[in-house]
C-alpha cells in the first residue's frame, strides 16, 4: 500500500511539471504583443515599454519561464491588469464558490446513480432497467446549459420559487446562498446521474459474469447478498475512477452552468478575463485548473486500494 501511494505521488510530479511548461507556452503562443494588447488601442510606445519590463517580456523566454516558475514555486501568480488583484487569492475566492456546487453535485448525484446502476444490472432486460437506462441517457443527452435554462424557466420565472439572477454567498446570509445555488447543483446532479449510472451498470455486469460470483450463488447466499457483498466492491472501483474524472473535468469547465446562472466562479472568472485580455488571470486559471484536475485523480488513485484490494498488495 505504501509503495503504491509513494509510486503514484512521485508519478504526478513529471505531470505537473509538463503542465506548468503547456500552460505557459500556450499563453506565448497567443498572436500580438500580450501588452499592446492588454493597453488598448491608445497605448504609447513607453506605456507598452513599461508594461513590457513589469511582466518580464522583454526577456528571452528561457529568462521568462525561470522567473515565472520560480515565483510559482513561491505561490505568486502575479497580479490581474484589470483589478490589480493578486491572481491567486482572487482564484482561490472563486474556487470556493465553484467547488461548493460542484462536490454537492457529484456526491448527490454519486448516491443516487450508484444504486440504481447497479440495481438496473441487477435486473438486466426487465422494464426496471429498461427505464433507468433510458432516463440516464435522456439526461445525459440533454446540454447543461439548456437544461439549466429549463430549470430557471419552470422554478424562477414560473414558480417563482428561486431567485434567477445574482449570487449571495452562504457565509454572509445562509439560507439565501443557499436558495441561489439550488438549480445550478440540480443542473449538474441531473446530468452526472446520466454519466454514472451508466457506468455503474456496466461495472456491475461485468463482475456479475465473473466466476467467483457464480460460487457465491452456489453457496446458496442470497441474490442481495452475492450484490452487495460480492459484486458492488469491485465493481465500484471502475466508478470511482469515473467520478473523480467527472469531478475534475467540472471543476474546471463549470463555467457555461455559472454564465447561465450568473454565478461568480472559476469558470465566470477564467471567461470574463479571456474577454478582458487579462493574461495573468487567464495564466493563473488554467494553471489552477490543471493542477486541481491531477491532485483530484491523485487522491482517487491513492483511494483505489479501499474497493480493490489487489491494488493494496502491489
Amino acid at each position: 500500500m505504501l509503495r503504491f501511494a509513494l509510486t503514484r505521488i512521485l508519478m504526478s510530479v513529471p505531470t505537473l511539471l509538463i503542465v506548468s511548461v503547456s500552460v505557459f507556452a500556450l499563453i506565448r503562443l497567443i498572436p500580438g504583443d500580450p501588452a499592446s494588447l492588454m493597453l488598448g488601442d491608445l497605448a504609447t510606445p513607453a506605456s507598452i515599454a513599461d508594461l513590457q519590463a513589469r511582466l518580464g517580456l522583454d526577456q528571452s523566454l528561457p529568462v521568462q519561464f525561470g522567473i515565472w516558475f520560480g515565483n510559482l514555486l513561491k505561490g505568486d501568480l502575479g497580479q490581474s491588469i484589470n483589478s490589480q488583484q493578486a491572481v491567486l487569492p482572487l482564484i482561490l475566492q472563486r474556487f470556493w464558490i465553484s467547488a461548493q456546487i460542484v462536490l454537492v453535485a457529484v456526491a448527490l448525484a454519486s448516491l443516487v446513480a450508484v444504486p440504481a446502476g447497479v440495481l438496473a444490472a441487477w435486473k438486466q432486460d426487465t422494464s426496471l432497467d429498461f427505464s433507468l437506462v433510458a432516463v440516464a441517457t435522456l439526461l445525459l443527452s440533454i446540454p447543461t446549459f439548456w437544461l439549466g435554462l429549463l430549470l430557471l424557466l419552470f422554478f424562477g420565472l414560473k414558480l417563482e420559487w428561486l431567485p434567477v439572477v445574482g449570487y449571495v454567498s452562504i457565509a454572509e446570509n445562509p439560507i439565501a446562498g443557499i436558495l441561489y445555488l439550488i438549480m445550478p447543483i440540480m443542473t449538474l446532479f441531473l446530468h452526472e446521474i446520466g454519466v454514472i449510472l451508466r457506468m455503474a451498470r456496466a461495472s456491475t455486469l461485468e463482475v456479475l459474469r465473473l466466476d467467483y460470483i457464480t460460487h457465491a450463488r452456489a453457496k446458496g447466499l442470497t441474490e442481495s447478498a452475492v450484490l452487495w457483498n460480492h459484486a458492488f466492491k469491485n465493481a465500484f472501483g471502475p466508478t470511482w475512477t469515473l467520478i473523480g474524472l467527472v469531478l475534475g473535468n467540472l471543476l474546471g469547465g463549470i463555467a457555461v452552468v455559472e454564465t447561465v446562472f450568473t454565478i461568480p466562479g472559476l469558470g465566470r472568472l477564467l471567461v470574463d478575463s479571456i474577454f478582458a485580455r487579462d493574461y495573468p488571470v487567464i495564466q493563473g486559471c488554467m494553471l489552477f485548473v490543471a493542477f486541481t484536475y491531477v491532485l483530484v485523480n491523485l487522491v482517487i488513485d491513492l483511494c483505489y486500494p479501499i474497493f480493490d484490494p489487489r491494488v493494496a498488495a502491489q
